[in-house]
């Protein structure tokens, strides 16, 4: 896994290593709460998209093994994605996802 900062002093991302076709994704919260300029907060439930959740891919494992071979991943760690289910893992105070990649349903 490659180790970046996301522009915070200190702030480094997890040492984690998924392994196979997984995919370790932190959820954009920025679609979550937002609020108008009059001051109104709209929650969350109203601009849900109720299948999917956007996030960042912040590691990922080598790929899936197919008749002894690697099957390369099709996911980037930096990669702003459209994914599915997923187990929650949190890590320091952070909550990440942890996806199969056949759970990533687009490169956005």
């Amino acid at each position: 896994m490659t180790t970046k900062t996301n522009g915070k002093k200190g702030d480094h991302l997890p040492k984690l290593r998924p392994l196979a076709d997984r995919v370790l994704i932190l959820e954009d919260t920025s679609t979550r709460e937002q609020k108008t300029a009059a001051g109104l907060i709209i929650p969350v439930t109203v601009n849900e998209d109720k299948g999917s959740k956007r996030g960042t891919v912040v590691a990922v494992g080598p790929g899936r093994q197919e008749d002894g071979v690697i099957v390369p991943m099709s996911v980037e760690v930096g990669d702003h994605v459209l994914f599915q289910w997923g187990d929650k893992v949190k890590l320091g105070d952070m909550e990440y996802y942890l996806v199969r990649e056949s759970e990533v349903l687009a490169i956005i």
